[in-house]
Order: C-alpha cells, then structure tokens, then sequence
C-alpha cells in the first residue's frame, strides 16, 4: 500500500498563459495558498506512510508542479516527456535529469507525451490517452520501453486534456485493475474498451468530473481526491475505498489536482494493490 512519489513545490506558480480551457490569464490567482494546498497535498501523502521526493523548481515554469506530466516511471524505467506546448517543452529535461542523478534508466522520448498525464499504468498493462496532448506514437514507444502492452484511449473533450482528468487507476489486482472514470471524455469506441476491460467500473458524473474529481491518487484503498468532487467520494466508500479529501482548488485554475502534483516512482517489478 505504500508508494513513493515525486513532487514540486509550487513556487512559481501561476496562470500566465493557457494552454487548456481551464487556464484563465485574467483571473487573479493566489500563489501563496497554492504553495499552502500543495503543503497540505504533500503532508497528507506522508501522513498516509508514503515516501515523498522532491525535485526543485525552476523559475519561469510555473506548471512543473504538476509532476506527474514530467516522465512515467515504470519498473526503475524512466520514459522521459515531450511537451506539446513551448511554455512547458523546458520542464522534461529538468524532470528526466532528476532521474538520471539520482540513478535511474533513463530514456529520452522521440515523440509528443506528457508523462503520466496521458500513461497511466494498470496492472499489467498502461492505458494510453491520445487526442488532446500525446501523440499515438508515443504509444508504441511506451510499450517497446516497458514492454506491457498499451491500450490506446481517444480523448476528445478539451476540458479533460489528459487522461489522468478522466480516469482514476483504483487498484492494480490481476491483468488492468480496476479504474474510475467519466466516460463522455472519451471517444464512443474507446468507451466500449473502457466497458469491457472494466464491467465493474466507478462511473463519474460530468459534475464530478468538472470538479477535477478524477484526478486522483489512489494506494490501492485510500483515494486523495479533489474535496469538491463529493459524489465520486460517496461513490467510492460504496465499493470499499477510503476517500481522502483534499482542496486544490487554487491549483485546479491552471487545470490540475491531486494527481496532476504527483509522480508516482515504480521501482523493478513492484508488486502493487
């Protein structure tokens, strides 16, 4: 149950500019309760038994506090990202010289992708998004690192950018685990691959999921989400899960929660639940 995450102090935190529907330039951001909520993230995490790594920020990146963007760590393997957008193209290299220094197999990514925003690893296999961020390609790219097999997910609402806005990975017993996730983000034949690989599934409301409700951070029972997101909540103490409230509600201006803050290091062949 215990993991080891990756985080960035929100020190140069701001909306300066957008790059997804919920980034507002013009509406004033309090960059002192942002590092506050962030804090409360990071102390949570620890108060839960997690270990926490901290990578330094960089001036003029004011998103690299969403570290789960900047690789996709798997198996001590270290898939470096590839931005989409030039305001955050400097963020990969900062992330993927981290893991170099502190001795992992890294790999540098010859196409588009955003890290753990759109790879998200489930059980055995890694649910891909496309569409929005991450390019198809880098699909392919991920599953000859890593050798899992990847199931691609064709995002197409712009509000949910990354597949980790949509879809929440649960727990990773047996083959995919089990997930959460808000199907109207996702293309009608990927909600059919959705049904199937996962007939047992949360469903999230569009109320929940405009809240950022499946940005989320689950051990395999304890699940930190946004505390706005109060249905996803109720509906996962239903199934079992402990939900953990938390409010990032500064950090969701710039389009982030709970999982977008967290990097989550897998080491060789973890086993998870």
């Amino acid at each position: 149950m215990s993991r080891r995450y990756l985080m960035c102090r929100p020190t140069y935190f701001a909306v300066d500019y957008a790059i997804n529907p919920w980034m507002d330039p013009t509406a004033p951001v309090d960059a002192e309760r942002a590092v506050a909520q962030w804090t409360t993230l990071y102390e949570l995490y620890r108060e839960l038994g997690h270990t926490v790594e901290l990578i330094d920020p960089v001036p003029g990146l004011p998103d690299m506090v969403f570290a789960a963007n900047g690789a996709t760590v798997v198996d001590g393997r270290v898939y470096g990202a590839q931005f989409r957008h030039p305001e955050r193209v400097d963020e990969g290299p900062a992330y993927l010289e981290w893991f170099a220094r502190n001795g992992f197999d890294v790999h540098a990514a010859k196409n588009v992708n955003e890290g753990e925003g759109d790879l998200l690893l489930a059980g055995q296999v890694i649910l891909a998004g496309t569409g929005l961020r991450t390019e198809h390609a880098a699909h392919a790219e991920a599953q000859e690192l890593f050798g899992r097999p990847v199931v691609t997910l064709q995002l197409v609402d712009p509000r949910y950018y990354h597949l980790d806005t949509a879809l929440t990975v649960l727990t990773h017993a047996g083959t995919a685990g089990n997930v959460a996730y808000y199907p109207g983000a996702f293309s009608p034949g990927s909600q059919e691959v959705l049904r199937r690989l996962y007939p047992d599934a949360i469903i999230a409301t569009a109320e929940d999921a405009a809240v950022l409700g499946l940005n989320a951070v689950s051990d395999g029972h304890r699940v930190v989400l946004p505390s706005a997101a109060t249905r996803l909540a109720a509906a996962l103490a239903s199934k079992g899960f402990q939900p953990v409230p938390v409010d990032v509600s500064e950090l969701h201006k710039a389009g982030g929660g709970p999982k977008c803050c967290t990097l989550e290091i897998r080491g060789r062949m973890e086993v998870q639940g």
